[in-house]
């Protein structure tokens, strides 16, 4: 399982927010790019950025800092907020972006979806946030009537090749994360999960790799050293090995 940095940009710096509320917001740094870098030379295999600013407007907002971060960076860079056209995918991708996450759009804009999977396949990932299990879009400030397991065994149908499920109202909380959700979703959906939200402990952590999820993307708990990154990278290597038997 791989563990991923969450670097989240609002207003050009490096932010968390609690629960996603724009009003409970704490800086953790004034220069994403940096915050970047220092991911990458502690041992990051990838990074989670979030334009905060353009999930909430619909349109790319902090691109200039994701374009000099991605190209400041060796490490495969996903990226989401504010991508609800072509436009706005291929701009982040020509600059280098591993991936582009579609949240609002994969629901509200089915035909962008099939475009840019057809046209891009693997470097598309489909973020579904959920609020008490239904799905939240914009920003997370409208909710559907879907159930996340319902909208993400459907799109896995329309050959959406990967997920990112988080719980919203988990996120930046250091609750733990929803395993139960998880469980739900990993049951229902037959592509690769990455989760979010509420991660607290290493040991959540060993726990998701053990219920299948290909990642967990980690913000909080990082920043505010409730998480050390090296030693979760170390616990998560001796969970995946196979222990040794022996024969008689």
């Amino acid at each position: 399982m791989e563990i991923v940095p969450a670097v989240d940009i609002r207003g050009g710096r490096c932010v968390r927010l609690y629960q996603g509320d724009f009003q409970r917001e704490t800086v953790f740094g004034d220069d994403p790019v940096a915050v970047a870098r220092s991911w990458q030379e502690a041992g990051a295999a990838r990074l989670h950025v979030v334009d905060l600013d353009g999930a909430r407007e619909g349109w790319p907002a902090n691109a200039q800092v994701i374009h000099r971060l991605i190209q400041a960076l060796c490490i495969p860079v996903q990226v989401g907020g504010g991508l609800r056209d072509r436009q706005s995918i291929d701009s982040y991708l020509e600059a280098g972006a591993a991936r582009v996450v579609l949240g609002t759009a994969a629901v509200k804009d089915r035909s962008l979806l099939a475009q840019a999977i057809a046209e891009h396949g693997e470097r598309i990932v489909v973020g579904v946030d959920a609020r008490v299990g239904m799905v939240a879009i914009e920003g997370w400030r409208e909710e559907t009537p879907l159930t996340a397991a319902e909208l993400m065994s459907e799109l896995a149908v329309e050959g959406v090749p990967r997920f990112i499920y988080t719980d919203a109202l988990r996120d930046g909380t250091l609750r733990g994360p929803d395993f139960a959700g998880v469980e739900t979703v990993l049951a229902r959906v037959g592509v690769p999960v990455i989760y979010a939200g509420g991660v607290s402990s290493i040991a959540d952590l060993v726990r998701l790799a053990s219920l299948g999820v290909e990642g967990a993307i980690i913000g909080q708990a990082l920043y505010t050293g409730a998480v050390d990154f090296q030693e979760a990278l170390k616990a998560i290597s001796r969970a995946a090995r196979p222990e040794r038997g022996f024969s008689v």
